[in-house]
């Protein structure tokens, strides 16, 4: 059974004919990792530990490192990412106190190269 498709923070998306959108296994990984970094922990009532918390280092200077260890903490719990190729994580700080993420890992599924790209 295909998953639906639905972006974090977003409704469930529509396809062309008007029906709901049906994701690709690249795209629900994408999906589920995202998820997983942006919730925050103790949040998921069913497994109390899922989450990375992202969300939680808005505005914390120097923030960069702990970003950077919160997703290695947590991208490798996604069976669709590949523990080879390790994912590279690109931190960019904004003068503004906002910090662009880029993430390149492989897909275990597909052996393909996926970026996910977002901002705390």
């Amino acid at each position: 059974m295909p998953d639906l498709s639905q972006l974090w923070g977003n409704d469930l998306a529509w396809s062309p004919t008007g029906d709901l959108a049906t994701a690709d296994i690249p795209s629900v990984t994408q999906q589920r990792v995202l998820r997983r970094l942006l919730t925050s922990t103790g949040e998921y009532l069913w497994a109390l530990d899922y989450g990375a918390g992202l969300a939680s280092f808005v505005g914390q200077p120097g923030a960069a490192a702990a970003i950077r260890a919160a997703i290695r903490g947590q991208i490798f719990k996604e069976a669709a990412v590949a523990q080879t190729p390790e994912p590279i994580i690109d931190l960019v700080p904004d003068p503004a106190g906002a910090i662009y993420v880029h993430i390149r890992y492989a897909d275990a599924t597909t052996g393909g190269t996926q970026t996910i790209a977002f901002v705390t």
